[in-house]
């Protein structure tokens, strides 16, 4: 312990330490999917953190550790985006900064109290929430590898996340760190620590046996068409010719709904009919709706759009919905007059798309409301709790991931929408281009088999329908308000109680009585 403790005294270890102990959550996550591994991997982070001889020193390992979890979690952006994915992940690793000074504050004792402990317990969670809420703002990247979404596949967690959305799984993620954190290095404070590990036991078997099924009542078949990779020359034609070719092979499988990847269609309809036709053609073979995916320049607008189109035996039959939230650099630049350099260091977006103005639900026949989304629109909980809102029955992401093929990112952008059926208790279709595809049920869980990189072909799913309404649709993001809450209750505490002695009367002095006088009678000489 003294050889560590040694080799740590120099601050440039630490930060090293810091950034690679930052890093570690992200095998909880997809493609090595250590799912357990999520509620001991701050452990390390959170035993640094405490011995920072400095509140200063704290803030910077909290902010070299914030960098290590964003550059891991996003290392599959360097081949694109090269120096400016570093500078990114040290922008919103500065975000944890904060964090890593609660810690410390909480922690940093030799023997912390129990009243500190079980503090420790409510506050550190909620500020990582916090962290986790800020850098989900679309223009810093959205939502993407909060934590509590490594949890994809553990059914408790998704009955969790069907009655606080995903930030209820983080919260008591961090918390099980925090407590595992306090029993490894103040084992005199253990008590507190097991406590708070027997009530997010308690919390989560509540979930399970309280919060109300998906009410399943029918079901429907849905295909998916993902074409896989198409590359050389006029790759729009030829994958639209492959996409035909699948679909085509859907005929007489009684389906409800095709869907067809981000970007499945390179031009705007309306400048090319012969597209329109072939897909009415394709509508009339399958006796199915086909949900597309156009990314192209609209001939009745400015710009290029990314827009989901329903396309039906007759054309296409109006129902269109324009992505809203883009991929910062990879679909717009933010600040382009100051940020446009990043063209020439990756391959950022040479021009900005435009978004659309509002969601839209889409009637896709046979009795079916389907709620569309594109993309990483997929990771934030408050669009896919809108449409359920709105009436949607299956919730379907049109994805493209072909640029980041060999990496981490199909599988991890495949998992999240797990997490948003079970959220909504409505089923989930993500549909891809080249991979990852998969289709969950309303209560999380997977329907069939992913369609992996690696495979160009259709698939039928049987997807449950339910109906009811989850607690997370009903109550929304009520865990992230409580969690700002316990932050701004103890920093009300906190000023308080430094505020506290500036205000209390000084003591009175105590009154000494005044010191007496004796007029002592001379001595007699001599008796």
């Amino acid at each position: 312990m003294k050889t560590i403790s040694h080799w740590l005294a120099s601050p440039w270890r630490r930060s090293i330490t810091a950034a690679v102990a930052g890093a570690l959550p992200v095998l909880a996550f997809p493609a090595p999917a250590l799912w357990w591994f999520a509620y001991v991997a701050l452990v390390p982070w959170i035993a640094l953190l405490r011995t920072a001889p400095t509140g200063r020193r704290a803030m910077r390992e909290g902010w070299w550790g914030g960098f290590g979890f964003m550059l891991a979690m996003h290392h599959w952006l360097v081949p694109n985006l090269h120096v400016f994915t570093f500078v990114i992940a040290a922008l919103l690793g500065a975000l944890w900064a904060p964090w890593g000074w609660l810690v410390r504050r909480f922690l940093a004792s030799s023997r912390p109290s129990p009243g500190r402990v079980a503090g420790a317990l409510f506050v550190l969670p909620a500020g990582w929430l916090m962290v986790e809420l800020v850098r989900s703002w679309q223009e810093l990247g959205g939502p993407w590898g909060v934590l509590g979404s490594s949890q994809w596949q553990v059914e408790p967690a998704l009955r969790l996340a069907s009655v606080g959305g995903v930030w209820l799984i983080s919260f008591l993620v961090v918390a099980v760190n925090v407590a595992v954190a306090v029993l490894v290095t103040v084992r005199a404070s253990r008590v507190p620590a097991v406590a708070g590990l027997a009530a997010t036991a308690v919390a989560t078997s509540a979930a399970w046996v309280w919060s109300p099924r998906p009410d399943v009542q029918d079901r429907v078949r849905i295909a998916v068409v993902q074409p896989g990779v198409i590359e050389g020359g006029k790759s729009a034609d030829r994958r639209f010719d492959r996409e035909e070719q699948l679909t085509r092979a859907l005929a007489g499988q009684g389906v409800d709904l095709v869907v067809w990847g981000e970007s499945s269609v390179g031009y705007d309809l309306d400048d090319r009919p012969d597209f329109a036709r072939r897909l009415a053609a394709l509508s009339r073979e399958t006796g199915a709706d086909i949900l597309v995916n156009v990314d192209a320049r609209r001939s009745d607008k400015p710009g290029i759009y990314k827009s989901s189109i329903l396309v039906g035996a007759d054309g296409p039959t109006g129902d269109r919905y324009d992505k809203m939230r883009l991929v910062p650099f990879g679909e717009y630049i933010p600040l382009r007059s100051m940020l446009g350099w990043a063209t020439s260091v990756g391959k950022a977006a040479a021009e900005d798309r435009r978004r659309g103005t509002e969601q839209v639900v889409m009637d896709a026949g046979h009795g079916l409301r389907v709620g569309p989304m594109v993309c990483f629109e997929s990771a934030f909980s408050d669009m896919s709790r809108s449409l359920t809102d709105d009436g949607a029955q299956v919730l379907i992401a049109q994805s493209a991931t072909s640029t980041f093929q060999q990496s981490w990112a199909p599988e991890q952008h495949a998992s999240l929408a797990a997490l948003r059926a079970a959220e909504t208790g409505r089923p989930m279709v993500h549909a891809t281009l080249t991979g990852v595809s998969a289709v969950y049920g309303p209560g999380g869980q997977r329907v069939g088999s992913w369609l992996g990189t690696n495979e160009s072909t259709s698939a039928v799913y049987d997807v449950p329908l339910a109906g009811g309404v989850t607690p997370y649709v009903r109550f929304g993001d009520w865990v992230a308000q409580a969690a700002l809450l316990i932050v701004v209750a103890w920093c009300a505490g906190e000023g308080a109680a430094r505020l506290r002695p500036r205000f209390r009367r000084p003591a009175p002095e105590p009154r000494v009585p005044p010191a007496r006088t004796t007029h002592e009678s001379p001595a007699r000489p001599g008796r």
